[in-house]
């Protein structure tokens, strides 16, 4: 099995979501010690903002080609998406846009959009400073959960699961309130058979 490991908050040791990254990721290693493992830290190393200019000038150079080949080659891909400003990243929405290719993860036919990335499994660390899951008061301004729903679909992966942190700007408690559910989802998942 092939485990990519995608953080991408920049709060580095403060941050929550690459907390429960780094919980899941060692679940799964620790059950499935054979798991080839990558990492890719977005916040320590972003991605340049896709611009089909700078990327003519020197094909060969392209952060793209290996940000495309780890995603690829991915069974399992363990993603860190806090969010900011009700969205995600824009470091990790440079790493979407880098996947995100007509033809490679993609393709549109007569009958519409046709995703050719699908035999994969995505686990998504959701951590939220307040509330915003189905019926609470922000529910409608989720755009972090949804656009990455809608995004990985449109890939054709389908079996996209979400740890989810939320309330932990709230007060120390909500926030150890929080981490403990999210590490209880965590100790759910079980690693499938690549």
């Amino acid at each position: 099995m092939n485990l990519l490991h995608i953080d991408s908050s920049a709060l580095g040791n403060h941050s929550v979501s690459r907390a429960l990254t780094a919980d899941i990721v060692a679940r799964f290693r620790r059950n499935r010690p054979e798991t080839s493992y990558r990492y890719r830290d977005l916040a320590a190393q972003p991605l340049p903002h896709w611009s089909p200019v700078a990327d003519a000038s020197d094909p060969a150079a392209l952060p793209g080609n290996e940000v495309m080949e780890e995603f690829l080659a991915a069974d399992v891909i363990v993603l860190g998406a806090p969010m900011y400003n009700f969205g995600i990243p824009s470091q990790l929405k440079a790493w979407i846009d880098r996947v995100a290719v007509a033809g490679k993860t993609f393709r549109y036919t007569a009958s519409g959009p046709e995703g050719l990335a699908g035999a994969k499994r995505v686990i998504v660390a959701s951590s939220r400073g307040g509330f915003y899951g189905q019926g609470s008061a922000g529910a409608a301004m989720d755009f972090q959960e949804n656009y990455l729903r809608a995004v990985l679909g449109f890939l054709g992966i389908t079996d996209v699961e979400f740890v989810r942190a939320e309330g932990v700007a709230v007060s120390a408690e909500h926030k150890d309130q929080a981490l403990a559910a999210a590490r209880e989802a965590i100790g759910t998942l079980l690693p499938k058979a690549a």
